[in-house]
């Protein structure tokens, strides 16, 4: 929970402090956002509200539909992803995301949604099922048969799986996914990392076992250029999901890269600092505008940045990342109160 919160604090505190500094730059009339992408929103409890830093207020997130519904953002329906990611580019659109399975979604979320029919996808650790406070497989059962329903894998024992040896990874994921085809009569197409958390070997595994699309819970949003098996979400909760910065994040577009450099995210002492590296595409207007902040040292600060070749940005990571999860966040201006936004998460090894 405390890591949840301190996110969102400073995702909301980057937001805020980018915006003012990007507003300094202009945009010709004639430059057109030509792809808007998919915007992942996630959530956990609903009007739990003695969990704030996982918990949304019931009438926020009210507001929060009426906000993408007034703004004629499109809902996608998780069967119709990758087709999503690919066309219909000037559309405006956001996947929603709910991890869990708590009883209070159930409870307090899911006759909203269902009353809208409105799409979704619910991310199940198996092993929690039916325990106190989540979900039953009757309830999932009952919220499966829709057809705008789309229930996620998110592991069988929702532990920090990703420091754990691949026989442990594998032996979990195929435990999840056999409880899944027993009850459901088949294994999701979608998983999402426990806490948000993968390495290259993590993700080979997903990949092996079938899955064709991964979530994290790194900041950004969704294109065709973007890994399928780390896909960017921005996480709500109580205390930072309020309304002024909702409004900032339905106005994120995606930040298109080649790559990112070192790829593995999960970052083993010998290798911190890492040396930093975002390869973009070429045709971004005015790059070099963009600003970008790290938490290195335990101190976020707006990191020293250098283009040592035309779209190939360099960031000077001096200090090494201390703690769980070291975090680097990009943003780039573009017209109509729009900017593009890429947020990259490395999870510091202890070894």
């Amino acid at each position: 929970m405390k890591l949840i919160i301190k996110k969102s604090f400073i995702i909301y505190l980057i937001i805020s402090i980018l915006s003012i500094q990007n507003n300094l730059y202009s945009i010709s009339p004639e430059e057109k956002i030509e792809d808007f992408g998919i915007i992942s929103l996630m959530y956990h409890r609903f009007e739990e509200n003695k969990y704030p830093s996982t918990n949304i207020r019931i009438n926020d997130f009210k507001e929060h539909l009426k906000i993408i519904e007034d703004n004629n953002i499109k809902f996608i329906n998780p069967k119709d992803f990758e087709n999503e990611l690919k066309k219909n580019k000037l559309q405006r659109k956001i996947l929603l995301t709910i991890d869990d399975g708590f009883l209070s979604f159930y409870e307090n979320a899911w006759p909203i949604l269902k009353s809208k029919r409105i799409p979704f996808i619910l991310f199940v650790s198996t092993r929690e099922i039916g325990a106190f406070n989540y979900m039953s497989w009757e309830q999932i059962k009952e919220i499966s048969r829709e057809d705008f329903v789309e229930i996620g894998n998110h592991s069988h024992t929702h532990e920090y799986l990703v420091d754990e040896s691949n026989e442990i990874i594998k032996g979990d994921i195929q435990k999840s996914i056999s409880i899944f085809k027993k009850n459901l009569g088949k294994n999701s197409n979608f998983f999402s990392y426990p806490f948000g958390e993968y390495s290259n070997d993590f993700k080979d595994i997903i990949k092996d076992f079938g899955f064709k699309y991964a979530f994290g819970q790194h900041s950004g949003v969704m294109d065709e250029t973007k890994d399928l098996y780390e896909l960017p979400r921005y996480p709500i909760n109580e205390k930072y999901g309020e309304i002024k910065r909702f409004k900032s994040i339905v106005k994120t577009l995606p930040f298109k890269y080649k790559n990112i450099y070192p790829d593995e995210k999960y970052l083993l002492q010998s290798k911190n600092p890492p040396n930093v590296k975002i390869e973009f595409y070429e045709n971004i207007q005015n790059l070099s505008q963009l600003n970008c902040f790290s938490n290195e040292g335990n101190r976020w600060r707006n990191s020293k940045i250098l283009f040592k070749e035309a779209g190939l940005l360099e960031i000077d990571i001096s200090e090494k990342f201390i703690g769980e999860r070291g975090r680097i966040n990009c943003s780039l201006k573009e017209k109509d109160g729009f900017w593009r936004w890429l947020g990259i998460q490395y999870v510091i090894s202890e070894r």
